[in-house]
């Protein structure tokens, strides 16, 4: 039954007056019901009422949740459009566009073929609550071990819905290294993350996830054998979502083409920019002897890019570049524990909608538990200190931080829960010439690595689309990515494992 604001009006139906929604109620229905099936968004958003629940995994609400999709896909497409504003049309447009999207990837049963889809939601949905802090500690414990408590069923329901034929053995792996990685965190490091009266039921629930998580890997580990799937989404399912999801104005083809101009167009570019540095213009051998300029360890990491975003931040306020919102901080932190066996570059997480703080978090990609010395060093070569710039800016200022700080100011709900990467993305790019264009760049190495930051993204393009075209194998992809980036073998496989 629809609850409705004051703002309501009549229409005539058969004579009578009846009440039908505004925009607004309407909308503020379909946001209500998102967040009660999706807990733990509800709590990346700031919304506390949801901390001590976990999504509902089963085969039963997935299903529900498509049918409910589908619905509220047919209610926004059945507004007439003339008494709309045009904010709400864009809020229409874009609801619309992710309802699609979400259509084709329930088709292609990503349920039934993604072991993570099972342990992210446990893992993400305690760790958001602890980087947030948005709640008394005790009350953030308590809300922990009560998600912690579902996660056996989360667990249960993978168990239930996988189906090995359609389970790509790539991501199997990948999904066992997470799993082993998330019984650590919940078991040993979360616990730790609490004052000691707080500590005691949230170790006993983390205890029981993290013994969860151990026979979940097992469990996959024996569908080793079974395991055939194929990670290819296919032409027209890509094509799908740059039309229908994404809004977009080209296929798939048309990408990767795009993908490949570009791709020569840099090659050009970096061997111009290497003749300028060392007279040559082997810019692959010049990338092996820059990147040897590393941190000495995962925190001289972590602090050379703290020192790059403050500057980043300085250079745009003592220039008057950007305005920036009271209280806006980006934190410069170590990638969570269980993200990274899966996650090999710096990523962010923007600052809680509905929560009173316009602090954003820069993970910086800590190497994996039990990785090799060589591996550390291989994952340190990757974020070189010439290079770490161009990732500070793209990552905070005026990269994501900087831009999704901004976007909490808008006043529409739906645009700060649906989005699109393809401008998130687009934008942190843009932010990068931006700053060589203004001159933050105080050295030649670091706008050769700006220019390789493009050229690793172009590659990416053509990688994807290939990987889901089935013209390219992982191995192919990760010789591909080797050959046209800065990566080393151990980022470049674990890149290529996420795109597929």
């Amino acid at each position: 039954m629809l609850r409705w604001s004051s703002s309501v009006h009549l229409k005539q139906h058969a004579g009578v007056p009846t009440a039908v929604p505004s925009f607004s109620d309407l909308a503020r229905q379909f946001l209500d019901e998102e967040h009660a099936a999706n807990p733990v968004r509800a709590s990346y958003l700031g919304l506390t009422d949801y901390d001590d629940q976990l999504d509902d995994l089963s085969e039963s609400a997935i299903l529900a949740d498509a049918a409910r999709s589908a619905d509220w896909l047919d209610r926004f497409a059945a507004l007439d459009e003339g008494e709309l504003t045009f904010d709400e049309r864009i809020d229409r447009d874009l609801a619309m566009a992710s309802l699609r999207e979400r259509a084709i990837y329930h088709r292609w049963e990503v349920w039934r073929r993604q072991p993570d889809a099972y342990l992210n939601p446990g893992m993400r949905g305690v760790f958001v609550l602890f980087l947030h802090r948005l709640r008394p500690e005790g009350e953030l414990a308590a809300a922990a071990a009560a998600r912690l408590r579902r996660v056996p069923d989360n667990l249960a329901a993978g168990r239930a819905n996988l189906r090995p034929e359609m389970v790509p053995l790539v991501i199997l792996e990948r999904a066992i290294n997470q799993a082993r990685a998330g019984a650590r965190y919940v078991r040993d490091l979360l616990p730790a993350d609490v004052a000691e009266e707080h500590r005691a039921d949230l170790a006993d629930a983390g205890a029981a996830a993290a013994d969860a998580f151990e026979a979940y890997a097992a469990f996959l580990e024996e569908m080793r054998p079974t395991a055939r799937g194929d990670w290819a989404f296919g032409e027209e399912n890509y094509s799908a979502v740059l039309r229908d999801g994404e809004l977009l104005g080209f296929d798939t083809r048309a990408l990767q083409a795009r993908g490949r101009q570009q791709v020569d167009l840099l090659l050009g570019e970096m061997r111009r920019l290497t003749r300028e540095i060392a007279g040559h213009d082997d810019w692959k051998r010049l990338i092996g002897e820059l990147n040897a300029d590393r941190p000495a360890d995962p925190e001289a990491m972590r602090v050379g890019y703290e020192e790059w975003t403050a500057r980043a931040r300085q250079f745009l306020h003592d220039r008057r570049l950007v305005t920036f919102p009271a209280g806006e901080e980006c934190l410069v932190v170590p990638s969570p524990p269980f993200q990274r066996p899966v996650l090999a570059v710096a990523s962010y997480v923007a600052p809680p909608h509905y929560a009173d703080t316009f602090r954003g978090h820069f993970f910086v990609p800590f190497p994996p538990d039990g990785a090799s010395e060589e591996e550390i060093g291989k994952r340190l070569e990757s974020n070189s200190y010439p290079g770490i710039p161009t990732t500070a800016v793209h990552e905070a200022y005026p990269g994501h931080h900087w831009h999704l700080a901004m976007a909490k100011t808008n006043p529409s709900e739906l645009r700060a829960e649906f989005g699109t990467s393809y401008f998130a993305e687009g934008w942190a790019l843009y932010a990068e010439e931006m700053m060589t264009a203004a001159g933050f760049y105080d050295d030649p190495r670091h706008v050769f690595y700006q220019v390789e930051a493009r050229l690793f993204r172009a590659a990416r393009i053509v990688v994807d689309t290939s990987l889901h075209l089935g013209e390219m194998g992982h191995d192919e992809a990760v010789a591909y990515m080797l050959a046209h980036s800065s990566l080393t073998e151990p980022t470049a496989i674990a890149e290529v494992t996420r795109y597929c």
